[in-house]
């Protein structure tokens, strides 16, 4: 089938806390259906690893279920970063797939650190525990009795799965281009850690996003139903799917900002700024193998950290409870999340007693504190023009008003256009270019202003 007789996309999103399946449809641009579980990481084993089996047994499941409502025209895949696969002879895994927050990696810390490339080589700051591949390389071959022997090919996390289906062994650019320590991306090619660690004859060949990996296995497409023929793309790393819909459909310069677990700002056609790596700065590489400068920090699990202390369940802030926090200047002050993020090792403090808030002032503060870690971020990676937030974080109208006033420009709340992680990993497989959302300016209140230059200060 070629790409333009595509219409209905299975896309297969494996986020760090859920996983789901979105039937996308081209030719509006929208899920049509998803189905979603859990992404568990089991303790068992020689270290945390991710419920590879169960992903498996959901995946089959899903396509099976969302095929025998729609025929599904072609396959693709979007995951997080910082995860690979190693493969043996057989194409099983040759051992689990390490959860990235395991610190194991970090007891041999120093060794890596000898070894890995520059920043300045590669893009790449040295993250925590597993959240550079190099380390997770390193640390597993060193530990894992004769698994450097037993490994056959490495493959990227969206590509573990088009193995699964296809056959076919790859990695792909925008997952390489992750903060991995394994790529260079402005030479497009294996970094140095690679070359003189002797990994690049186990590392699967790299692949643009936008390429066909393989056709759907015969026993797959037999047993699930599907038709024998279904394309299966390669895959993309998450942020980039958010991403790519807006390369295809904007003038730069804008910036796009893709929140969930993490928060992702991404620069395209900014101003050229100096990145430090030590504030969690980075160079991705998007669909397109052009170079973005990207920031992060983990804004989901911030927001979940802090609204568990607020009581149970979300509570929606009230006017007063918004008037309250701006007119005290009431903020939760970085960062909840010491390990990464661009206020690595400060400790949060809130600048008020937090026991004497109601709920509604905690969440209102707290959706205040995000917006302006979001806006540290799109300043440190030189972003300019109009800002596109995406995923949860964009139906929060506090956060999307303290975002435009902490950066002065516009923001566009991307809540149904076309845009997202599944939207852009369908659109990988073909369709129409999407339409460019534009802004709904509001009216700022000069408080909000006031506070985000207060903000800054502390």
């Amino acid at each position: 089938m070629t790409k333009s007789a595509i219409r209905f996309v299975a896309v297969i999103d494996i986020g760090k806390t859920n996983a789901k399946i979105a039937l996308v449809d081209l030719q509006l641009l929208r899920e049509i259906a998803i189905e979603t579980t859990p992404n568990t990481v089991l303790k068992n084993g020689p270290y945390p690893h991710f419920n590879e089996p169960a992903l498996w047994v959901f995946i089959k499941a899903a396509l099976k279920k969302l095929n025998a409502a729609q025929t599904i025209n072609a396959i693709s895949i979007a995951t997080h970063g910082a995860s690979m696969a190693l493969l043996d002879d057989d194409g099983n895994l040759a051992a689990p797939v390490l959860d990235y927050e395991h610190v194991g990696p970090d007891s041999l810390a120093l060794e890596y650190n000898a070894i890995r490339p520059d920043f300045s080589e590669t893009g790449s700051p040295r993250l925590a525990v597993g959240l550079n591949l190099g380390a997770q390389l390193h640390w597993l071959f060193a530990t894992q009795d004769g698994l450097k022997n037993r490994t056959r090919a490495i493959v990227t996390w969206p590509q573990y799965w088009g193995f699964k289906l296809t056959g076919k062994s790859a990695t792909e650019m925008t997952s390489l281009g992750s903060h991995s320590d394994l790529w260079n991306p402005y030479l497009g090619t294996w970094s140095s850690l690679v070359i003189h660690q002797g990994w690049v004859e186990k590392l699967a060949q790299p692949k643009r996003a936008t390429d066909i990996l393989g056709t759907i296995l015969p026993e797959i497409a037999a047993a699930l139903n599907l038709p024998p023929d279904i394309p299966v793309m390669t895959g993309i790393h998450d942020s980039n799917a958010s991403l790519y819909p807006h390369l295809l459909a904007r003038e730069v310069p804008f910036a796009v900002v893709s929140t969930g677990t993490w928060v992702i700002a991404m620069a395209i056609g900014g101003r050229t700024v100096t990145l430090d790596p030590g504030r969690d700065t980075l160079i991705n590489v998007n669909a397109r193998g052009g170079l973005v400068p990207s920031a992060r920090f983990m804004g989901g699990r911030e927001y979940e950290i802090v609204r568990q202390t607020a009581g149970a369940g979300f509570v929606q802030p009230s006017s007063a409870d918004v008037s309250f926090v701006l007119a005290n200047f009431v903020m939760l002050l970085p960062a909840v999340e010491t390990l990464s993020g661009p206020f690595q090792g400060r400790k949060a403090k809130w600048t008020h007693t937090e026991k004497n808030l109601t709920d509604g002032q905690r969440i209102a503060a707290l959706s205040f504190y995000l917006a302006l870690m979001t806006a540290t971020c799109l300043e440190m990676i030189g972003a300019q023009g109009p800002i596109i937030t995406e995923g949860p974080f964009a139906k929060n109208r506090l956060y999307v008003d303290m975002l435009e006033a902490a950066s002065g420009r516009p923001v566009i709340a991307e809540n149904t256009s076309a845009s997202g992680t599944s939207i852009g990993a369908a659109l990988l497989a073909g369709g129409l270019v999407p339409k460019a959302a534009f802004p709904h300016r509001v009216t700022i209140s000069p408080t909000m202003d006031i506070y985000a230059a207060l903000w800054r200060e502390k």
